[in-house]
């Protein structure tokens, strides 16, 4: 029988912080390959079903900061219960959805518990360990958290073709439920040494109004045309709530995210790196995936284990690259990686026209190498071009920049797709972004760039 001691606990924290990534980010993953079986069963548009995956990824992008700054308000224990109770809750609700609007709400539902749950378990990783195990601490809850999302395409499509695509939401509570107990058993909120931080709400607001309003009308002009007068309204009223959202937070004491200091061209750099790779994994898991099954007449589970070529490099780098990192620095891994992600991703544009996966695969191989390079050097470094009171800021952008890359991925390559209805645009946009971090990269960010923990 394992007992938990005072000198274990922090690795039973570990243990359930990996685990909780592990089942966030596999809730990514894992829909991609489902969607054509949940298309079919519950009767939904195209578009509608790309709202199963951005009504998750809408809401928790939007709600991300806001509840990193709640777990200072009300504690971090008794917020991240409440976060794992509203996802399992969700993820039951979303196996037994009857129809796509229940799917698309409750799948936001899940997005609220997934935002409470990311950062908080971030924060109760940096307490647990002390500065010079926060490396490997990090290492290991990475690496948990990439082997499960790499395991969810072929998990979607297992499910979805043997038993049903409501089993990848049904997995969720009873893992949850032992997270649950295992953090109520080890933790225990650290002592308040700081005043109160207060939430920005109307930071908070204009942020989750303003991102809602572009990215609907972006998924639906499409199906209304990019003519309707309503679509351009859509457009023009997120865009004015975005900026009221800057005025806010430059002028507020406490700002949800302190927009000053993308001033610093290495910070606004890595943080595109990080939004990059979100767009990419997006523009890989969900619409290589579909590609795989409306193009080739692939089945969900052989679709799944197509895209393994694509996760396993990934797998087997991210450990490999820290240690490179600390030796030649990020400014070549991060601008080698997005050249190479620009020729891997022009490659997949091509294959997809030519319907052949044999030549996808090296385009997905090198892109599953290139996760790890953006990643992990932007990451840690996003941390060192800050001052040291404002890392918790910085983190909390790092994290939004990452979450937002997957909404503006799945609402533009879902567009791409609505309105041409051949999949190359997709990767066309993917390499030109790339092409932007690649000169911002060398322009910005310093040569041999050291980035040992500080």
């Amino acid at each position: 029988m394992v007992t938990i001691r005072e000198q274990n606990r922090k690795w039973w924290i570990l243990g359930a912080m990996g685990t909780v990534l592990g089942i966030v980010t596999l809730d990514e993953t894992v829909v991609g390959v489902a969607l054509p079986t949940i298309i079919r069963d519950l009767n939904m548009t195209t578009v509608e079903s790309h709202w199963v995956v951005n009504a998750y990824l809408l809401v928790f992008t939007g709600l991300a900061a806001a509840a990193g700054r709640l777990g200072d308000i009300i504690g971090l224990r008794l917020l991240f219960v409440v976060g794992l109770a509203i996802f399992a809750l969700a993820s039951l609700a979303c196996g037994l959805a009857e129809s796509g609007e229940w799917l698309i709400g409750l799948r936001a539902a899940q997005g609220i518990g997934a935002a409470v749950i990311f950062p908080g378990s971030l924060a109760m990783m940096t307490y647990a360990f002390p500065a010079e195990q926060r490396g490997i601490a990090m290492g290991i809850y990475g690496s948990i958290g990439t082997l499960l999302m790499s395991f969810g395409p072929l998990v979607g499509g297992f499910f979805s073709e043997y038993l049903s695509w409501r089993w990848i939401f049904w997995i969720n509570p009873p893992i949850v439920a032992v997270v649950a107990l295992l953090v109520l058993a080890v933790w225990q909120d650290p002592p308040r040494t700081q005043p109160k931080v207060k939430l920005d709400i109307p930071g908070l607001v204009t942020l989750v109004a303003g991102l809602g309003l572009i990215v609907f009308a972006v998924m639906e002009g499409p199906d209304w045309g990019w003519s309707h007068p309503a679509i351009w309204l859509l457009l023009a009223a997120g865009i004015v709530v975005l900026v009221f959202f800057v005025v806010i937070e430059l002028r507020v004491s406490q700002p949800l995210i302190d927009v000053a200091l993308f001033r610093n061209g290495a910070f606004t750099t890595f943080n595109l790196a990080i939004f990059a790779a979100q767009f990419s994994k997006i523009a890989v898991f969900v619409f290589v995936a579909l590609y795989l099954q409306n193009a080739l007449g692939y089945g969900a589970l052989i679709a799944g284990a197509a895209l393994l070529v694509s996760t396993i490099p990934t797998l087997m780098t991210a450990y490999p690259t820290g240690i490179i990192l600390d030796r030649i620095g990020s400014r070549r891994l991060v601008v080698g990686a997005s050249a190479a992600g620009v020729i891997a991703m022009l490659w997949a544009g091509l294959a997809v026209i030519w319907e052949s996966y044999l030549l996808l695969v090296p385009a997905l191989i090198v892109w599953g190498v290139c996760i790890s390079l953006w990643f992990v050097p932007s990451l840690r470094d996003v941390m060192n071009t800050v001052p040291p009171d404002k890392r918790g800021e910085a983190g909390g952008i790092s994290m939004t920049a990452q979450l937002l890359g997957g909404t503006v991925g799945m609402t533009t390559c879902s567009a791409l797709l609505a309105t041409t209805s051949v999949y190359w645009p997709i990767y066309a946009v993917t390499a030109c972004l790339f092409i932007v971090l690649f000169a911002l990269g060398r322009t910005y960010i310093e040569p041999l760039r050291k980035t040992g923990a500080t």
